[in-house]
């Protein structure tokens, strides 16, 4: 596969001009001797390098869901205009030839206005749009972006259309073509900052993306792409970087900190690798933290090999946090070396929108807004997900209805038409709401946020109460008798209401008076009890059946079926052509929690 735009052993070599110094409080360029007796003097330059990661097609502090400003129980801020306020904050108390600002991946998937312009008004369409999130980066002055797996689901011809869009390089030292195992985007990127002593500090930017995107978008890379290891390729090319004269090199890598794969051995690499990459490759300065969604403003590992610490800084997602590290160098024998590095992260919601990038938008932004308030349909009652994790609930039933539906469709008259279709669902979002009366696509879009597409599988009956016990899992063991609290009863060992699976199609109960893998009791098919070796097709998004959530069978399990159409299309398409959501039709008590055989609820 070809480098795209960008030759990076051409034109990733940007010379930059640079100033006199950082500002004020910035150190002297000419500073006391390093040593006495007559000792040449150091010579000193800082430079402060910004990131964001994680921006999921937050462009505007909108949530799409709500038709209003975004908030949360933090009172979080979102998206690329508020960024803008705080880098251009950041570059004018500095001094914007000496500052930096990059990425660390999944810009282009993740609001509704990233789902417009690569489904609704797709940029890769005849004299197609500019992709948003393209236009406000370019227009804050963006010098480089690593990829993130999200980057990949909606194709490649339309990661490669975002791609011209940048007029900066999107990097992935760690995708590569799958026959040459070439880079297949720009490994790194370069840049000299011109000091007040005359020379220059030349800085390199290392951009490292998921391993899982060989798994994840399995149906757009396979063939095409490969996903080597971070740490394999990060020893690669920090040598590389180096030997080409780099003072500092900073890794933009799309990489969590745990060390941990949250999709278990379905994953050749490990998924969240970046503290490894610190721990393992010499040479690294400092990285800029993605994927895992948590805020971590500094954190030091020290490398094992040169026992220097290297400084990661992750920001928190959707452009509520921007990263700030700090690089004081001193030069020494002809040579700049970091003296230091502080990271840091600011907040968002301490700063007004930029103007300049909300009028930018403006016509974008109205289009979108008009798109998800679209009346497709109607409800006969109000359906919420405030109780989805913990009662069997109409709002749930109807997904899994949905999914049951079409995967009966796609099966019939086939080899397995007659096997039982069962559907899994999940609560994303407890404050997702089905309003009784005009239905929307927003409420639709709320209901069901990501871009997960549905796949069929075939599970035995012994696999199927396997994944349930493992799915119950979630649930805090609590002793029978007294009250039991909701607000303490699920999330157990930090999972997340996502990867908690309820299945519809048999019946169960849930004991959480036992402890985890002996919960789940009274599993039955149309009154009967399941068989060890009975068969059944279940209807499951595509994010569970490759491994996410690491449940135990479904990824191993036959795929008999599968659609690249987002199940958040096929329910809007669903209520579209019924006309009507009527709970009625699929909202049963198919499972319940219990303590020593008593409902809990």
């Amino acid at each position: 596969m070809p480098l795209g735009r960008r030759k990076f052993l051409g034109s990733s070599v940007v010379t930059g001009a640079g100033a006199a110094l950082i500002g004020t409080g910035a150190p002297s360029a000419a500073a006391a001797p390093v040593s006495g007796g007559g000792a040449r003097p150091a010579r000193r330059y800082a430079f402060t390098v910004m990131g964001t990661t994680d921006l999921h097609g937050n462009v505007f502090n909108w949530d799409y869901a709500a038709d209003g400003e975004f908030d949360d129980k933090d009172h979080n801020d979102v998206g690329l205009a508020k960024i803008s306020t705080l880098v251009r904050r950041i570059r004018e108390e500095k001094g914007a030839r000496h500052t930096l600002l990059i990425d660390a991946g999944d810009t282009i998937q993740g609001t509704q206005l990233a789902y417009y312009y690569a489904k609704v008004d797709p940029i890769t369409g005849p004299n197609g749009p500019v992709h948003p999130m393209a236009k406000a980066m370019n227009a804050i002055g963006y010098d480089a972006a690593a990829l993130g797996n999200h980057e990949f689901n909606y194709g490649l011809g339309v990661l490669r259309k975002f791609e011209e869009h940048c007029d900066f390089p999107l990097l992935g030292a760690n995708a590569v073509d799958a026959k040459s195992l070439r880079p297949a985007f720009p490994p790194y990127w370069m840049k000299r900052l011109r000091t007040p002593c005359g020379g220059q500090v030349k800085v390199a930017v290392l951009g490292l993306t998921n391993p899982g995107v060989a798994i994840w978008d399995k149906a757009h890379v396979q063939g095409k792409l490969a996903f080597p290891g971070l740490v394999e390729q990060a020893a690669k090319w920090v040598p590389k970087l180096r030997s080409m004269g780099a003072d500092v090199v900073i890794v933009s890598a799309h990489s969590g900190t745990s060390g941990t794969s949250s999709y278990g051995d379905q994953l050749p690499h490990v998924e969240n690798a970046a503290a490894l990459v610190a721990e393992r490759v010499p040479g690294i300065d400092a990285i800029l933290v993605g994927h895992a969604h948590v805020e971590v403003p500094e954190r030091r590992v020290v490398n094992r090999e040169t026992g220097r610490e290297v400084v990661l800084s992750e920001p928190l997602k959707w452009g509520q946090r921007l990263t700030v590290f700090d690089f004081e160098l001193v030069r020494s024998r002809g040579r700049w070396s970091v003296e230091s590095v502080a990271a840091k992260v600011l907040n968002s919601n301490t700063v007004p929108e930029d103007p300049r990038i909300t009028r930018l938008l403006r016509a974008e932004q109205r289009k979108v807004v008009e798109y998800v308030n679209q009346v497709i349909g109607r409800s006969r009652a109000e359906m919420t997900a405030a109780q989805a994790p913990y009662r069997d609930t109409p709002v749930l039933d109807f997904i899994a209805f949905v999914q049951a539906e079409a995967v009966r469709k796609a099966l019939a008259g086939g080899a397995y038409a007659k096997l039982p279709v069962l559907s899994q669902a999940s609560c994303f979002s407890r404050s997702a709401t089905v309003p009784a009366g005009a239905v929307t696509i927003r409420s639709m879009a709320a209901l069901y946020p990501f871009d997960n597409t549905l796949e069929a599988r075939v599970l035995t009956g012994k696999q199927l109460r396997e994944y349930l016990e493992f799915s119950a899992r979630y649930y805090v063991r609590m002793p029978a008798g007294g009250p039991v609290d909701p607000a303490k009863l699920t999330n157990a060992d930090g999972i997340p209401d996502y990867n908690y699976d309820a299945v519809s199609g048999v019946s169960y109960e849930i004991d959480i008076a036992r402890e985890p893998g002996r919960r789940i009791g009274k599993l039955s098919f149309e009154g009967k009890p399941v068989a060890d070796d009975a068969r059944f097709v279940l209807a499951v998004n595509n994010y569970r059946a490759s491994g996410g959530g690491n449940f135990p069978q479904v990824a191993k399990a036959p795929q008999v079926w599968s659609t690249s159409e987002e199940i958040r299309n096929l329910i809007i398409g669903w209520v579209k052509e019924t006309g009507e959501i009527d709970p009625a039709r699929f909202a049963a008590e198919d499972w319940r929690l219990t303590r020593d055989g008593v409902p809990v609820f």
